[in-house]
């Protein structure tokens, strides 16, 4: 028990945290690690900064569904920002950016949601934009829920 705390708490600093409760990684194969010995995809949120969209898909679904206990025990939350230079370390673990891990995905408009596997392959169709509110939150978790089928062994 100690040492997994440890290594949790050794993590931490790592990874920037967000107020909107999505993580900024730092390095995926931390994430990719992570992934595989919980058996959780990585849901990540492409934002950039002054994209209204983002901030409702952040603030009306993301935020709340990464802080509830049911889907954060389906995936890991998390957000690339298309228009940071923040370092990251790929999947491979090759040193970039934000903004170029995003440009390497084929992500170029915002709001854009991708739910990785562990080897960073994507799991489950983008959804790009906010289209039809009403529908926003069942296509994020049919996402994860494909993501997970597609995990399992």
């Amino acid at each position: 028990m100690a040492s997994w705390l440890v290594a949790i708490l050794a993590w931490v600093p790592g990874a920037l945290f967000a107020q909107d409760g999505l993580t900024r990684p730092v390095d995926l194969r931390q994430e990719a690690a992570l992934m595989r010995r919980e058996k959780r995809p990585m849901l990540v949120l492409f934002s950039q900064a002054n994209c209204s969209y983002c901030e409702k898909a952040r603030a009306h679904y993301l935020g709340p569904m990464s802080r509830d206990a049911h889907w954060q025990g389906r995936a890991l939350f998390r957000q690339i920002d298309l228009d940071s230079d923040a370092p990251l370390v790929g999947f491979d673990g090759t040193a970039q950016t934000h903004r170029g891990f995003a440009k390497a995905a084929g992500v170029s408009v915002t709001p854009t949601v991708v739910v990785f596997g562990p080897d960073g392959q994507a799991l489950a169709p983008a959804i790009v934009g906010v289209s039809l509110p009403d529908f926003y939150g069942q296509y994020l978790e049919q996402a994860i829920e494909q993501a997970r089928a597609a995990m399992a062994p």
